[in-house]
């Protein structure tokens, strides 16, 4: 069971949490129990090791930000011996949780969880652990898995302890065919194969990390999202909850044409005009970003009339933005282009589905369909299973409610 920070927002919340820990020790199920940081704690964390310095040492923000899921798991540690269930908690070093030594985005590369499965079998002892961070064998240093971690660390943790579930508990009630926000008859789905969360998840959905995903699929570990805000005491843990379970595609009988739509408004392009077209000069643009750290997505070649030289447009994260194009304009004469032209006012909107590999013309509707409200296309990419444009910021939602509507996904969940 894994609780995000605004499931453990206040000390209410972690006896609402503690309550739906009760409820399936009740039923008789092992319980091991990953939370967060409290809802704000991380972010002012954060500030902190700002304020003291802008350009800190990694290995003590490390230090700083994961004493916000010690704290946690301390007080859901009381508040269940208050309750009566036998718990204690754990730090991601205590089992442990081994990473890389990539101070504020390491991965995940053992868990041990030996002592949490002799603990229930000898005490009926819950683990309450510290979600988001590890610790670097060789240095013996504390480590955090970048934001979302938690979501990985439960995963993991699944995995170690042979779970049979993996339930993500937050504030919503399951994946959704889209934000709810955004189009109101956006419906839960039940199932999602976990190639398609992936997708969903790296295109916008804020639902799961996708490193949580990833590890799902490898270590075949099934994950349940469901709510934290339904009451404890209503739900029958031997029955099927609301949620949604992420498995296998081979789990999923029905399979619709489209599963869902992402969108996502961090995003910014950038245009290398009139460069050389010659070998070497992709390589020569997107090394120096990759160097730096900064992850290209869409990426649109076009070539000029007499093909003696091309425009590369692409987009970065929009909080990558000025990087990029500092790093670009200081290469431009080792790049050799003439112009650099960029925008943060462009959103991605993403279209998923397994079905799209058996029918054709699904994305050639959706361009149909954008046209007639007017909504120009910048750049386009396609796969598989996902096709996604990039649009002006400003027509985002009437983009999802159009492709929501032309894809039949208005309708009540099936």
């Amino acid at each position: 069971m894994k609780f995000g920070g605004t499931s453990v927002a206040d000390i209410d919340r972690i006896r609402n949490v503690a309550r739906h820990v009760k409820r399936e020790t009740d039923a008789g199920h092992e319980v091991a129990v990953v939370v967060s940081a409290m809802s704000g704690t991380t972010n002012r964390l954060v500030e902190w090791c700002r304020e003291a310095a802008p350009l800190h040492d990694a290995r003590e923000y490390d230090a700083i930000v994961a004493s916000g899921e010690q704290v946690t798991s301390g007080l859901l540690a009381i508040v269940l011996q208050e309750m009566g269930v036998n718990a204690r908690s754990w730090q991601g070093w205590q089992l442990p949780i081994l990473t890389s030594d990539a101070h504020g985005s390491a991965r995940i590369l053992a868990v041990n969880g030996d002592e949490i499965v002799k603990r229930f079998q000898e005490r009926k002892e819950v683990a309450v652990i510290a979600g988001f961070q590890g610790i670097h064998k060789e240095t013996g240093r504390i480590t955090t898995l970048g934001r979302g971690g938690s979501d990985t660390s439960a995963v993991a943790i699944a995995a170690a302890i042979k779970a049979d579930r993996c339930d993500i508990y937050t504030d919503v009630d399951g994946v959704y065919t889209t934000d709810p926000r955004v189009v109101p008859r956006a419906h839960r789905l039940d199932k999602v194969a976990f190639e398609e969360m992936l997708e969903l998840a790296s295109l916008g959905a804020k639902v799961l990390q996708v490193r949580a995903v990833e590890l799902g699929a490898i270590q075949q570990v099934r994950i349940f999202v469901r709510s934290s805000f339904d009451k404890p005491e209503d739900i029958d843990p031997n029955a099927e909850p609301p949620g949604t379970l992420i498995c296998f595609e081979e789990e999923i009988v029905e399979q619709h044409l489209v599963t869902g739509i992402a969108f996502s408004k961090d995003e910014a392009q950038i245009s290398v005009r009139r460069v050389q077209d010659k070998p070497g000069v992709a390589a020569s643009i997107f090394g120096r970003l990759a160097d730096a750290n900064i992850n290209v997505d869409m990426i649109v070649q076009n070539v000029s009339e007499n093909g003696a030289t091309t425009d590369l447009t692409f987009t970065v994260p929009e909080a990558d933005y000025a990087r990029a194009t500092d790093v670009l304009t200081k290469a431009k004469s080792a790049i050799g282009y003439e112009k650099l032209d960029g925008a943060t006012d462009v959103a991605k909107v993403s279209v998923i589905g397994f079905g799209m590999r058996s029918h054709a013309g699904v994305a050639s509707e959706a361009f149909k369909a954008l046209a007639e409200k007017k909504i120009n296309i910048r750049a386009i990419t396609t796969s598989e299973i996902k096709f996604s444009i990039l649009i002006d910021a400003a027509y985002t939602e009437l983009a999802v409610r159009t492709l929501h509507s032309l894809y039949g996904l208005d309708k009540a969940s099936a």
